[in-house]
């Protein structure tokens, strides 16, 4: 079985109220709309990050994006207002931070510097 395409899920209690967080953390606007309880971020040509209004899971999500450079990933989001904890060692050398949105959904930034990226 060959996987193509992959639609990663984040339920929050409110979409539009939590639209201004997830455009800052993803850089900008969704790419696609494909309804009224949905939005989606294209993150990689075969990787998307869609935020769904689904009040009874909101806050149980937990999503890992892996970057190139963790350093600067951070301090971009530091720019757009996104807050993230402290960042710690998995296992040498790979490293990661955790940042919650307003619903508590969990979202890992992580780097694996001896793959290099």
């Amino acid at each position: 079985m060959t996987i193509n395409v992959l639609f990663a899920g984040v339920p929050v209690a409110e979409l539009h109220a939590a639209l201004a967080w997830y455009e800052r953390l993803l850089g900008g606007p969704p790419d696609l709309v494909p309804n009224e309880s949905e939005r989606l971020w294209r993150v990689t040509d075969g990787g998307w990050v869609y935020v769904v209004e689904d009040v009874e899971r909101a806050g149980g999500g937990l999503l890992t994006l892996i970057v190139d450079d963790l350093d600067a990933h951070l301090a971009e989001l530091a720019g757009r207002g996104i807050e993230f904890g402290e960042i710690e060692a998995i296992s040498e050398p790979t490293r990661k931070a955790v940042i919650a949105d307003p619903d508590g959904n969990r979202i890992t930034i992580g780097e694996n510097v001896s793959s290099g990226g």
